[in-house]
């Protein structure tokens, strides 16, 4: 059952890989939960008090609520497929709802702050220091998510349009534009990509490591953090600040939310709208300082 969900999710949904993972992952400890809990060996034959008793047992373990509803929700998709394949007759999930979750505001960097990361900061003119340069820019300047900016090749660049195609979630692309500064860079990058490495392919990946390798996730955010730590004082300094930071200031400068979102390559509206609250943050104090009756 579970290798046909999975196949499900990988060629129907069209899931990532990283995706897949965090679905086998959790549904095998859910596996190991029941056959310890309640000696059942066969997920099927779960109900709904063991499912809650699972909720319940994340719960006391001190998981976040995202992080349990994560695994619920996993839950669901797989004992909804396993109703609609015939292998059960009821969704033992149909009535399991999600924790409430506190409201975290996405932080991002003050604009003097990554103004200052990229243009005070003196990077190496080595294949390795213009390498960093471009993962901050590319991220800061186009808010791709990590794995997008490692899954990337260069035959996804269209330096004479100005544009770039990106593989986002459910393996859905969308085309984001590059800005003259950063074409420039791309194109010093290139070169020096050609020097290192004797050539470019199409298909080599835009990021690589010193082996012509493609990079790591890993490789990306100690990148990110050596460079962040010098100029930003808040204590997220990962590759995704980077991309709230490029959806905050977008709208911080009267970008219109539905281009936002799809620039990001949110599926829905709901997901891009917490990046309003800064906005209105920075409206409300504006108003405070200029009118004479705030």
């Amino acid at each position: 059952m579970l290798f046909s969900f999975l196949n499900h999710l990988e060629f129907e949904k069209r899931y990532s890989e990283h995706t897949l993972s965090a679905y086998r992952r959790d549904l095998t400890q859910f596996e190991d939960f029941l056959k310890g809990a309640f000696g059942l060996e066969d997920p099927s034959e779960a109900g709904h008090s063991e499912i809650r008793a699972w909720m319940v047992d994340l719960i006391e373990q001190g998981l976040a609520a995202t992080t349990v509803n994560r695994k619920m929700a996993t839950l669901k998709s797989f004992y909804k497929f396993l109703h609609r394949s015939g292998e059960i007759q009821q969704n033992p999930t149909y009535k399991v709802r999600s924790l409430k979750k506190p409201r975290r505001l996405p932080a991002f960097i003050q604009e003097t702050a990554i103004d200052k990361v990229l243009d005070e900061w003196v990077y190496s003119e080595d294949f390795e220091g213009q390498r960093d340069r471009m993962v901050i820019e590319f991220l800061y300047l186009t808010g791709v998510r990590l794995s997008e900016l490692i899954g990337l090749r260069w035959m996804d660049l269209d330096l004479q349009k100005g544009e770039v195609k990106v593989m986002g979630k459910g393996r859905k692309y969308r085309i984001i534009p590059l800005s003259k500064s950063i074409l420039e860079n791309i194109i010093r990058y290139q070169k020096l990509f050609k020097e290192t490495f004797s050539n470019v392919e199409e298909s080599d990946y835009f990021i690589v490591r010193n082996t012509r390798e493609p990079a790591y996730p890993m490789l990306i955010y100690r990148i990110v953090r050596n460079q962040l730590d010098l100029f930003v004082q808040t204590s997220k300094r990962s590759p995704h600040v980077l991309r709230h930071t490029f959806a905050t200031h977008l709208l911080n400068k009267g970008a219109d939310l539905n281009a936002v979102k799809d620039l990001l390559g949110h599926a829905s509206l709901a997901a891009t709208q917490v990046y309003t609250h800064n906005s209105i943050e920075k409206l409300k104090a504006v108003f405070e300082q200029a009118h004479p009756k705030a």
